[in-house]
């Protein structure tokens, strides 16, 4: 399903324009066959329905490119009221598609689909919308949809941020940036989980290294353990010495915020920062104690019958078990020990997000806390609150690969693997700050959240084709390199053109990847409803491979006068400008579109990059005359 678009069809909707004011390709050519198939009606060609009766047809783009711009099954959805042969109906609507200034050809394959061919002006007209908008192409043009919070990351303070909840944190924040592009207000939220035995465990690790003692068994080992002891020693020996609760809070202080020109404790807020990851609310669970939240969220569950006591411990009474919720068992909320459980602060801190005024609550989570997302839902049900509000985003596990094996511990956090350290490794490899960043966010983001992630960094350490993030951002750079060539031999780069200069962009490719262009639109907005970013991953590394196989066939006809012509006396009276300019034009606005994606990604989008061993000769020496 990668290589082609579909979209259900609405007669009532065919004539939808844009928010841009201009109607998009897709729009246009929907309109022009529920008017074709409204003529073929008028005309006997449904026997007694009419076209607004047909419905739930779809517009495809075809496998094969010698297929057509696209194909669709409306003659086969027709026949059934129709009562005609759907072969039939798709002759009929051939003939009046010849009439037409949108469908250039129309012809009918096998039962009754019909493959369309467009006029070369609708690309042009997508193509100068894109060179309008440049890297705003695709995006909502206001925030007027939903106010979201996005809580995501939120893991224990307790140690440095590890790859999967570095998976977390790459999902999390470009799901973020998807919902911004389609209009939706987000606020990106950390919420500390500051409070309870965790925290007083690490506390008592962190204490126990800094006085020279064991760090008990099921306490928390590693070097940062020992650095931060050791710094605490130093900053704080009065603290370190009096232990309890204030010694655990200043703990995670350092934890977030981490100590400087450390490698083994960068800070987590530094960490994240470094592959691009910023919140806008670090909330405490803490907070939600100390101000009393989180007894008067259950004091309200116990107005409602919703709490028990048994056996000394309070439980939250699910409100249906039948099985229907996904959860049905009660949870204690609160231990006969008197300590509140996590659940407990979980209850307080929904209420709370709702109460903030928020259209939607999406939390990200690990697989492996399926079942949670009944009991949160259950909680604001029993509270009174809109349960359908609160979303869930759950993904898989990450692996990382050295030399074919699985990496299982890590040098500076002991028994895993930081995502700093990885990225560390990658950015000294590429002699480059940010390669590392570019490289988990391109790689974790090209799986879907429900399936495993395996990063080889080997791989993610070649500068060769082979690795996808080089290869897509190397397209970048080729983009970036021919616009800086063309000025360089004294051309000027169009940011818009009339339509008589558009029509020197003819070439099948280039009017094939147009269209690719004009998918970005619906890739956005299915990306952001599916909460699916590696849509885009897959869109964009179509594009690239398009782009790069055009590049290397078209050494005969090149973008660019190559130096053997312009070596030539009176080169520019026989050489055709027009094209030129047309094609620049088009370089540019693919441009935008990289630029587009690779900021939804989060991805760096370089000008320059060195050429890859594995590069394409024909393609480089494309380049070079470039």
């Amino acid at each position: 399903m990668r290589d082609k678009v579909a979209r259900k069809v609405c007669p009532a909707q065919t004539a939808a324009v844009p928010k841009e004011g201009r109607m998009a390709i897709l729009e246009r050519v929907r309109k022009a066959l529920h008017e074709a198939l409204g003529r073929v009606a008028l005309a006997g060609g449904l026997g007694e329905a009419n076209a607004n009766e047909i419905v739930e047809w779809t517009i495809e783009r075809p496998k094969r490119a010698e297929h057509g711009d696209f194909a669709t099954n409306i003659a086969m959805v027709a026949t059934k009221r129709a009562k005609k042969p759907p072969r039939a109906i798709a002759d009929a609507l051939v003939l009046e598609l010849a009439k037409s200034d949108v469908i250039r050809s129309a012809e009918v394959a096998g039962p009754g689909f019909v493959n369309l061919r467009l006029h070369a002006p609708l690309f042009h007209d997508e193509l100068e919308t894109i060179l309008a908008a440049g890297k705003a192409y695709g995006r909502a043009p206001a925030a007027t949809a939903e106010r979201i919070n996005l809580e995501f990351v939120s893991a224990n303070p307790t140690g440095p941020i590890n790859v999967a909840s570095g998976r977390n944190a790459i999902f999390g924040d470009t799901v973020g940036r998807l919902l911004e592009a389609t209009g939706n207000r987000v606020t990106r939220e950390y919420y500390i989980n500051d409070f309870g035995n965790q925290i007083r465990l690490f506390a008592t690790s962190v204490r126990a290294a800094a006085n020279g003692e064991a760090i008990p068994e099921d306490g928390y080992h590693g070097e940062y353990v020992v650095e931060l002891a050791r710094f605490l020693r130093a900053k704080n020996p009065e603290l370190v010495e009096a232990g309890g609760d204030d010694f655990g809070r200043l703990c995670v202080t350092y934890m977030l915020g981490g100590i400087e020109g450390s490698k083994a404790l960068p800070g987590i807020r530094r960490s994240l920062a470094s592959i691009g990851v910023n919140f806008d609310v670090w909330f405490s669970e803490e907070s939600l104690h100390r101000w009393g939240a989180v007894p008067a969220a259950l004091a309200e569950l116990e107005n409602k019958g919703y709490l028990t006591s048994r056996d000394g411990a309070i439980f939250f009474v699910t409100p249906s078990k039948d099985g229907k919720s996904g959860d049905d068992k009660d949870r204690v909320v609160k231990k006969s020990d008197g300590n509140y459980t996590y659940f407990a602060s979980d209850i307080a801190y929904h209420a709370d997000k709702v109460a903030r005024g928020y259209d939607r609550l999406i939390t990200v989570l690990g697989a492996d806390h399926h079942g949670y997302v009944a009991r949160v839902r259950n909680a604001l049900e029993a509270l009174g609150l809109p349960s359908e509000r609160y979303e869930a985003l759950l993904y898989q596990l990450v692996y990382i690969l050295r030399d074919g094996q699985i990496v299982k511990s890590s040098k500076r956090a002991g028994n895993f693997v930081t995502i700093e350290e990885v990225a560390d490794e990658i950015d000294e490899a590429a002699h480059r700050k940010g390669a590392g960043s570019d490289a988990l966010r391109f790689f974790f983001l090209s799986r879907s959240a429900n399936s495993n992630v395996d990063f080889d960094i080997d791989l993610a350490k070649k500068e060769s084709l082979d690795n996808p993030v080089f290869y897509v951002q190397y397209g970048f750079a080729r983009l970036s390199s021919i616009l800086r060539k063309a000025e360089a031999q004294g051309f000027a780069i169009p940011k818009t053109l009339s339509p008589e200069a558009w029509s020197k962009l003819v070439h099948e490719d280039e009017l094939a990847i147009a269209l690719r262009l004009s998918e970005l639109p619906d890739v956005i907005s299915a990306a952001a409803d599916a909460r699916e970013p590696h849509r885009v991953v897959f869109y964009l590394q179509d594009l690239a491979r398009e782009f790069q196989s055009y590049f290397t066939r078209m050494k005969v006809d090149p973008i660019l006068p190559p130096d053997s012509v312009r070596s030539a006396e009176n080169w520019e009276k026989n050489w055709d400008h027009g094209k030129t300019n047309a094609r620049l034009a088009w370089i540019l606005a693919i441009r935008n579109v990289y630029a587009a994606c690779l900021a939804l990604l989060g991805v760096g989008a370089p000008e320059e990059m060195r050429r890859p061993s594995d590069a394409d000769e024909a393609a480089d020496e494309q380049e070079k005359s470039a």
